[in-house]
Protein backbone atom coordinates (compact mmCIF):
# COMPACT_ATOMS: atom_id res chain seq x y z
CA UNK A 1 0.00 0.00 0.00
CA UNK A 2 2.84 1.86 -0.13
CA UNK A 3 3.98 3.40 -3.39
CA UNK A 4 7.43 2.68 -4.85
CA UNK A 5 7.49 6.30 -6.62
CA UNK A 6 7.88 7.90 -3.42
CA UNK A 7 11.38 9.71 -2.14
CA UNK A 8 13.00 6.99 0.21
CA UNK A 9 12.53 9.46 3.61
CA UNK A 10 8.67 9.46 2.63
CA UNK A 11 8.35 5.60 1.49
CA UNK A 12 10.37 4.82 5.03
CA UNK A 13 8.09 6.93 7.17
CA UNK A 14 4.43 5.32 5.28
CA UNK A 15 5.85 1.70 5.61
CA UNK A 16 6.23 2.09 9.19
CA UNK A 17 2.64 4.17 9.44
CA UNK A 18 1.08 1.01 7.63
CA UNK A 19 2.94 -1.87 10.02
CA UNK A 20 2.55 0.48 13.30
CA UNK A 21 -1.60 -0.11 12.12
CA UNK A 22 -1.14 -3.42 12.54
CA UNK A 23 0.52 -3.88 15.58
CA UNK A 24 4.49 -4.21 14.68
CA UNK A 25 5.60 -0.58 16.57
CA UNK A 26 7.52 -0.43 19.62
CA UNK A 27 5.07 0.84 22.90
CA UNK A 28 7.05 3.77 23.72
CA UNK A 29 9.13 6.19 22.57
CA UNK A 30 12.29 4.43 24.38
CA UNK A 31 12.06 1.17 21.82
CA UNK A 32 12.70 3.78 18.92
CA UNK A 33 15.25 5.64 21.15
CA UNK A 34 17.24 2.62 22.11
CA UNK A 35 17.03 1.18 18.25
CA UNK A 36 18.38 4.44 17.23
CA UNK A 37 21.30 3.72 19.68
CA UNK A 38 22.04 -0.11 18.30
CA UNK A 39 21.86 0.88 14.72
CA UNK A 40 24.16 4.06 15.55
CA UNK A 41 26.86 1.37 17.34
CA UNK A 42 26.17 -0.86 14.25
CA UNK A 43 27.33 1.70 11.57
CA UNK A 44 30.42 2.24 14.08
CA UNK A 45 31.26 -0.87 13.70
CA UNK A 46 30.72 -1.87 10.22
CA UNK A 47 34.30 -3.03 8.40
CA UNK A 48 33.37 -2.63 4.71
CA UNK A 49 32.00 0.03 2.36
CA UNK A 50 29.19 -2.25 1.85
CA UNK A 51 27.98 -2.82 5.71
CA UNK A 52 28.77 0.87 6.16
CA UNK A 53 26.13 2.14 3.33
CA UNK A 54 23.43 -1.00 5.02
CA UNK A 55 24.05 0.27 8.38
CA UNK A 56 23.85 3.63 7.72
CA UNK A 57 20.32 2.78 5.75
CA UNK A 58 19.21 1.04 9.41
CA UNK A 59 20.21 4.02 11.08
CA UNK A 60 18.20 6.53 8.84
CA UNK A 61 15.11 4.17 8.51
CA UNK A 62 15.39 3.74 12.29
CA UNK A 63 15.81 7.56 12.75
CA UNK A 64 12.45 7.86 10.81
CA UNK A 65 10.64 5.81 12.88
CA UNK A 66 11.77 7.53 16.14
CA UNK A 67 10.44 10.82 14.07
CA UNK A 68 7.38 9.15 13.43
CA UNK A 69 6.69 7.84 16.96
CA UNK A 70 8.05 11.47 17.89
CA UNK A 71 5.24 13.27 15.99
CA UNK A 72 8.08 14.63 13.47
CA UNK A 73 7.88 14.92 9.70
CA UNK A 74 11.47 13.67 8.95
CA UNK A 75 10.89 15.73 5.46
CA UNK A 76 10.39 18.27 6.94
CA UNK A 77 12.97 18.49 9.22
CA UNK A 78 15.39 17.84 7.22
CA UNK A 79 14.31 20.30 4.54
CA UNK A 80 14.44 22.91 7.24
CA UNK A 81 18.02 21.89 8.11
CA UNK A 82 18.74 21.78 4.64
CA UNK A 83 17.59 25.78 4.33
CA UNK A 84 19.18 26.27 7.40
CA UNK A 85 22.42 24.99 6.37
CA UNK A 86 22.40 27.36 3.21
CA UNK A 87 21.79 30.51 5.08
CA UNK A 88 24.80 29.79 7.47
CA UNK A 89 26.86 29.02 4.39
CA UNK A 90 26.07 31.63 2.25
CA UNK A 91 26.93 33.91 5.45
CA UNK A 92 30.16 32.43 5.18
CA UNK A 93 30.58 33.00 1.77
CA UNK A 94 29.62 36.55 2.66
CA UNK A 95 32.24 36.93 4.95
CA UNK A 96 35.12 35.34 2.73
CA UNK A 97 34.08 37.89 0.47
CA UNK A 98 34.99 40.82 2.11
CA UNK A 99 38.57 39.57 2.23
CA UNK A 100 41.16 39.05 -1.12
CA UNK A 101 41.26 35.45 -0.22
CA UNK A 102 39.44 32.68 -1.87
CA UNK A 103 37.15 30.17 0.00
CA UNK A 104 39.88 27.51 -0.06
CA UNK A 105 42.51 29.82 1.52
CA UNK A 106 40.65 29.13 4.70
CA UNK A 107 40.92 26.97 7.46
CA UNK A 108 38.42 25.38 8.57
CA UNK A 109 38.45 26.91 12.05
CA UNK A 110 38.34 30.22 10.16
CA UNK A 111 35.09 29.10 8.36
CA UNK A 112 33.45 27.42 11.94
CA UNK A 113 34.09 30.72 13.71
CA UNK A 114 32.12 32.45 10.55
CA UNK A 115 29.58 29.30 11.29
CA UNK A 116 29.37 30.18 14.55
CA UNK A 117 28.42 33.66 13.72
CA UNK A 118 25.83 32.84 11.91
CA UNK A 119 24.62 30.44 14.32
CA UNK A 120 24.56 33.17 16.85
CA UNK A 121 22.87 35.60 14.89
CA UNK A 122 19.83 32.95 14.34
CA UNK A 123 20.52 32.20 10.57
Amino acid sequence: GVPRSLASLVKAYRMQEKVAQVGFDWKSVDGAIDKVEEEWQELRDAATGKEMEEEFGDLLFALVNYARFSGINPDDALENTNRKFMRRFQYIEARAAETDRKMGDFSLEELDSWWNEAKAKGL
